[in-house]
């Protein structure tokens, strides 16, 4: 296993932001249930006609589950049940996607510990190269549980730089053929930021505090998939999200909870103001 990268060499890499796409994007989401099965539908209607998405999915599955033909991946069977279903092998073998999201499961100490999570995030960034040497591959930073006994916000403060950036990225991109960047999907940042945002005004619509982002203590609920959503599209298509619309619809084809327009809006502008501050997105500031 290679060293991780130093802190100038990083830096560099993502110097120069990614220019925003000029058409709508065809992804491929790689991950398990802090992706889950709502989040994309509710990009794709972000993004409007044209945004189209696949998927494989898992319970806590990670990289090397969804890697290897000879490991199961746990809860496979009623993950995939949607249309949006396709191999990922198969899904990248074609070239069809423009950009490849990718995340591993937590607790992020024992995945990078026991399934050598910088080994399959080189495998996939390269089985989507080899498909598409355009393709735009992300790494979506998510988050622990609410009662994490260290603290959730200390982790997702101290976890980003300790663990996603250096035990995962930062020593995928020191292999000789990764020779291009893999971008970050701050998911987690977001999430923490917002956080402190509503915590600190006393609650912004009907979000009150952390817990009204979840069902339970890791699991967003459609507050938190629809910030989780507007995440992805700021930095998938590199734009601002705010204004966009927030009374959008499931999976399933009910509506979402809607979150109002003050809430709405305080999620859009947190969103930016994280993914424009924070180089390895991509995504240019202003």
């Amino acid at each position: 296993m290679p060293g991780p990268i130093d802190d100038t060499a990083f830096e560099t890499l993502y110097a120069i932001p990614l220019p925003p796409p000029s058409a709508h994007l065809k992804t491929y989401h790689l991950g398990h249930s802090l992706v889950g099965k709502d989040m994309p539908v509710m990009l794709a209607q972000l993004a409007g006609d044209g945004h189209s998405f696949n998927s494989q999915l898992g319970w806590g599955a990670n990289l090397r589950e969804h890697w290897e033909p000879d490991i199961p991946v746990k809860g496979f069977d009623s993950e995939n049940t949607h249309p949006e279903f396709r191999d990922p092998h198969e899904a990248l073998e074609s070239g069809e996607y423009d950009a490849v999201v990718l995340t591993e499961t937590v607790e992020i100490r024992d995945s990078i510990k026991y399934q050598d999570s910088q080994e399959y995030l080189r495998r996939w960034a390269k089985a989507a190269w080899e498909g598409n040497p355009k393709t735009r591959v992300y790494l979506y930073e998510t988050w622990h549980n609410l009662d994490d006994k260290e603290g959730w916000l200390t982790r997702i403060d101290r976890d980003l730089g300790l663990y996603w950036e250096a035990e995962i990225l930062r020593r995928t991109l020191a292999h000789e053929d990764i020779t291009r960047p893999i971008y970050m999907i701050p998911g987690g940042q977001v999430m923490a930021a917002f956080t402190r945002r509503v915590e600190a005004a006393g609650g912004i619509g009907p979000i009150k505090d952390r817990a009204d982002l979840f069902k339970d203590t890791i699991h967003f609920n459609d507050y938190g998939a629809y910030l989780m959503a507007l995440t992805h599209y700021a930095v998938l298509y590199g734009r601002s999200p705010v204004g966009l619309p927030h009374a959008l619809n499931k999976a399933n084809g009910t509506p979402a909870a809607d979150p109002g327009p003050e809430a709405a809006r305080a999620m859009q502008e947190t969103v930016w103001q994280v993914v424009t501050t924070y180089s390895p997105s991509g995504v240019a500031g202003g």
